[in-house]
């Protein structure tokens, strides 16, 4: 998660954001505790101002009645519990609770706040001391009014929740704005991603840039000069391959007819004899070799140039590639056979539609034992054409079957070839926009590969 861009921005943003919650909430918690004690000190401060009105001298005695009114002040629907108290510096209690907890001495009409505890409850007090004159003398009167907590609590809390609230609501709309957006933000470099997963592996063109972000740019076009790096290096392994392959095909055609000649030539030595025929098998394997090379980088070639398109109709096309291969199956003792249908229409290269065929069809004659039949078959449908090759061989194991497309690999050794054939017919196919089937054939044995090709248009067929 931490390497997640939208968990780590997200982190920027709710540390600080929760950092200045926590101190705001505590200094808006604190002016509402301050809010709540004002008002609850003053409802004391009115109530003991009251009460102290109305002490009096009586008979030359200090008498006080306290007020209903003085205590109604403190109604609340918390229930919250009140307490008063008036005494004379002499000690005696005129009215009230007398353990009220009193503060020392303190100037006359000039009150004093102050916390407590009373009976169980946390108290909020209030003391406040009138003057008493009566014939000369002077008496301290002190009226203390205490409070329960209830009322002034929730008050702090109703005044300091809604701002907490509304503090925690800015978070998460925050948040969902930070991920809305860069859910549609990043839906550039999305597209990006998609663009190059979608891509065959040799599909080197650069990567769009035009809605990207300016910070992204950078990135893609420092990957767009990699891959036009790669698309150098590949294309100049490419014409090195179809190079090499055909400066080797010439001396060895003539290598070729020279060993033939010398195999004609009278009173040869048997051994001799044998080794020049084992020379001019091997020299076949060569050119064979070679040609599969220039047809493979032909074919790679047109994977990334556009094609010169004409409309090839596909049944013609198998035809000739069965008559051309029938002496070879004839020589393997090979049944080979054709199912072509009507017409199969294809927008394609026809030499390479036809190395497709071919390739196949030969790839299927070469790993067929004596006996065994290998059918060429094309059909077509309103909007494909496939064609398809079957064969009663031995098959492919299951686990090679991912890679016979791969240049070079061959699944039995025991068959002679170059392991190019069915690479070449992958690089023809995804060059015509074909998708291949391999498959075992009929009650599991042998096997069935098919390419689908899209089907020619309707002008392109007319015109073709």
């Amino acid at each position: 998660m931490t390497n997640s861009l939208r968990m780590r921005l997200l982190w920027w943003l709710l540390v600080p954001l929760a950092l200045y919650v926590f101190v705001t909430g505590k200094a808006e918690y604190d002016n509402a505790r301050r809010t709540a004690d004002l008002v609850q000190d003053n409802q004391l401060i009115s109530s003991a101002r009251m009460i102290a009105g109305e002490v009096e001298w009586v008979d030359g005695f200090l008498r006080v009645d306290v007020p209903p009114a003085a205590l109604e002040v403190f109604v609340s629907p918390y229930r919250d519990q009140v307490f008063y108290s008036v005494s004379v510096d002499d000690g005696r209690l005129l009215a009230g609770t007398p353990d009220f907890p009193t503060r020392p001495q303190q100037a006359p009409d000039t009150p004093d706040h102050y916390d407590s505890h009373l009976q169980g409850h946390n108290v909020r007090a209030v003391g406040l001391v009138r003057l008493m004159y009566d014939n000369g003398a002077t008496r301290r009167v002190r009226v203390t009014v205490g409070k329960t907590v209830r009322s002034r609590d929730v008050m702090a809390q109703q005044l300091w929740q809604p701002q907490l609230v509304r503090q925690i609501e800015m978070i998460v709309l925050a948040v969902a704005l930070v991920c809305i957006g860069l859910t549609f933000e990043l839906r550039p470099l999305m597209r990006v991603k998609e663009d190059v997963t979608d891509r065959d592996p040799m599909q080197l063109e650069p990567i769009r840039v035009e809605r990207l972000h300016t910070e992204l740019r950078p990135i893609v076009e420092a990957i767009n000069q990699c891959i036009a790096r790669l698309g150098v290096q590949v294309a100049a392994q490419r014409r090195f391959i179809a190079d090499a392959a055909h400066q080797l095909r010439t001396p060895l055609t003539l290598l070729g007819t020279q060993l033939q000649f010398a195999r004609q030539q009278d009173g040869l030595k048997p051994a001799l004899d044998e080794a020049l025929a084992a020379m001019h098998r091997s020299n076949r394997s060569m050119v064979g070799l070679t040609n599969k090379l220039l047809l493979l980088a032909q074919a790679e070639a047109a994977d990334n140039t556009q094609l010169a398109l004409e409309t090839v109709d596909l049944v013609p096309l198998a035809l000739e590639v069965v008559e051309d291969l029938a002496l070879l199956a004839q020589a393997r003792g090979i049944d080979l056979g054709a199912e072509l249908q009507g017409v199969a229409p294809v927008a394609g290269h026809r030499g390479l539609l036809q190395a497709l065929i071919a390739n196949l069809a030969e790839n299927a004659i070469r790993y067929t034992g004596s006996g065994g039949h290998v059918t060429v078959g094309v059909n077509a449908t309103a909007d494909t054409v496939n064609v398809s090759v079957l064969d009663d061989g031995p098959g492919i194991p299951a686990e090679s079957r991912s890679r016979v497309f791969e240049p070079f690999f061959r699944a039995s050794a025991d068959t002679e070839g170059t392991g190019l054939g069915l690479a070449i017919v992958r690089e023809i196919a995804d060059a015509h926009h074909g998708e291949i089937t391999l498959k075992p054939g009929e009650g599991g044995k042998g096997v069935h590969i098919s390419v689908s090709f899209p089907r020619a248009a309707a002008e392109q067929s007319q015109t073709g």
